[in-house]
């Protein structure tokens, strides 16, 4: 079989050839290239309608429509309704198989297309696909360079933000910078911010947009992504609220345990939406403040507890300061006494006060004592007690009527909650001949030298607890070789690993075995003793021991 030889283009068609491959390769905008190539076609062949449809993500899409408005950029490709709206001819551009474009043209005027043209047509849409393919690929470079300098942007915001938040440790400073990173970022007009922690006053931005009361939405913020569309939310009160305000994207701020706060910004200018990639920009910048808030509030409780400690170290120098600085040295008495709170600051208190003969009837005055709580509180009260104790010991003239009137300004001047139990004690020196009033306090003891004891039981309620209280006096004769032991609870109440009390029989025990010792060996040994009891186990309560010992 013979076959036609294909006749060569004439010069005139070769020139117009070049300089329309010049033309299609002068220039890579797509859209450009396109209607030069349906623009040239269409006015070689005369034709008056035609289309381009180019190949891409979505399939074969109409690219550039003349003459058929039945038609419009952007359609899918459809052979059939293209032939309706007048296209009659159709040519591949580039590889038949897998072309990257299709030429669409109506009937020509002489009815077919003359071989020569023909020959100009393919050569054309051969020299245009290889111009196509060009353009495209420019076109994806210059995508993802824009998406290069948008992701450099970011990442330059994202440092800056970074850097800004490192600088400060304010939560209100941290609240400012992100709202003006984020506005600023997509220049809206209306945003807000809400931020809180226990402990510490709410942050809150608003401008254009008021939030409604999160306390209600805690749950629906815990379970939102980490950025969401306002028109995404489930429906309810808060996303109403929302919508009324033109918001448009939600960002819920978490710390490391729960929900803090929410972030909230309007519509962008120009009715542009918020892309994902937009939505994840915004919840990593979001994620940094909510870093940055946790460290604020760290910061901020960290000095605020520094400032405690030294607040509580002050406290606790000056109460050290208010017991005796030496127990008084008694011709034929020997006393000692230790106190060791529980915390920096106790409740206990030891105490005593001895006057000239003549000066009172009363030669000395010993109290222990023991404030309702622990820590600072109970040492203010502590030192009230004190120095109500002090005031009055040399104005009045009974032990009833001393504890009766601490009674009364302790009620005037404590909370309903807070009490002392006490025991106060005097003693004739010449005689040992004591009297005691017990005001709520636990039972202490008296050892006699044969190693009988007996307790000085509780002769009225504790003091402040109910205003105009009576009490009742006790007497007790300490004789030579006799021991007083005041205490506070904490030394029977003290408890081992296993949250057994030591108890009061094992402080009988133990001064038994040490009545012939010194009243400072004899309180040492009291409390070395706990210590062994206890083991590792902490101390949950002041421990004040006070001993007297009538030596001859």
């Amino acid at each position: 079989m013979t076959t036609t030889p294909t006749p060569p283009l004439d010069p005139s068609r070769l020139e117009a050839l070049l300089e329309s491959a010049q033309l299609l390769h002068s220039s890579l905008d797509l859209q450009d290239l396109l209607r030069h190539l349906l623009r040239t076609v269409m006015g070689r062949l005369l034709v008056g309608r035609g289309l381009v449809a180019v190949d891409g993500e979505k399939g074969m899409r109409l690219a550039l429509v003349r003459g058929m408005p039945k038609l419009k950029a952007g359609d899918a490709f459809d052979e059939a309704r293209a032939r309706e709206a007048g296209a009659q001819s159709f040519f591949t551009i580039g590889n038949e198989e897998h072309p990257v474009g299709l030429l669409g043209i109506s009937r020509p005027p002489s009815g077919e297309i003359a071989a020569e043209e023909m020959e100009s047509l393919r050569a054309l849409l051969g020299i245009a696909a290889s111009g196509i393919d060009n353009a495209r690929s420019h076109a994806e470079a210059q995508r993802l360079n824009t998406d290069l300098d948008q992701k450099v942007q970011e990442l330059r915001a994202l440092l800056d933000l970074v850097r800004g938040l490192s600088s400060t440790l304010e939560p209100e400073a941290v609240a400012n910078l992100l709202m003006l990173t984020l506005a600023g970022r997509w220049a809206v007009r209306r945003y807000a911010l809400a931020v809180s922690r226990e402990g510490h006053p709410p942050v809150i931005r608003q401008k254009g947009i008021a939030l409604p009361d999160l306390q209600g939405h805690v749950e629906i913020l815990a379970l939102m992504p980490e950025a969401v569309r306002v028109e995404e939310l489930q429906e309810g009160e808060f996303k109403s609220a929302l919508e009324a305000q033109q918001a448009a994207l939600v960002f819920p701020l978490r710390s490391s345990s729960s929900t803090s706060g929410v972030v909230v910004l309007g519509q962008r200018p120009g009715a542009q939406g918020y892309t994902a990639d937009d939505m994840e920009f915004g919840a990593g910048l979001v994620a940094q403040a909510c870093v940055a808030f946790e460290n604020s509030w760290y910061v901020r409780e960290t000095l605020e507890r520094k400032q405690m400690e030294q607040e509580l170290a002050l406290a606790a120098s000056i109460q050290e300061g208010l017991f005796p600085e030496r127990m008084p040295k008694l011709a034929g008495y020997d006393v000692a006494a230790h106190n060791r709170p529980a915390r920096q600051c106790g409740g206990d208190l030891y105490d005593a006060l001895c006057f000239e003969e003549g000066e009172n009837r009363r030669a000395c005055l010993f109290c222990v004592a023991d404030v309702s709580g622990k820590g600072l509180p109970a040492s203010l009260l502590m030192s009230s007690m004190q120095a109500n104790l002090r005031a009055l010991s040399n104005r009045v003239t009974s032990l009833v009527e001393l504890a009766a009137s601490i009674n009364q300004l302790l009620y005037a001047t404590s909370p309903s909650n807070k009490f002392v139990t006490a025991i106060i004690l005097e003693i004739d020196r010449a005689t040992g001949a004591g009297r005691y009033v017990n005001a709520g306090h636990n039972e202490c003891v008296l050892l006699r030298e044969s190693g009988e004891a007996e307790l000085l039981k509780s002769t009225g309620l504790p003091l402040g607890m109910l205003p105009g209280m009576s009490y009742e006096e006790g007497s007790f004769q300490l004789g030579a070789g006799d021991l007083l032991a005041l205490y506070s609870d904490g030394v029977t109440e003290a408890y081992d690993e296993a949250e057994n009390e030591w108890g009061e029989e094992r402080l009988l025990d133990a001064l038994k075995s040490s009545l012939d010792e010194s009243a400072t060996n004899i309180v040492t040994r009291i409390f070395e003793e706990i210590d062994s009891f206890a083991g590792a186990a902490p101390q949950h309560d002041d421990i004040t021991l006070l001993i007297v010992k009538r030596v001859s």
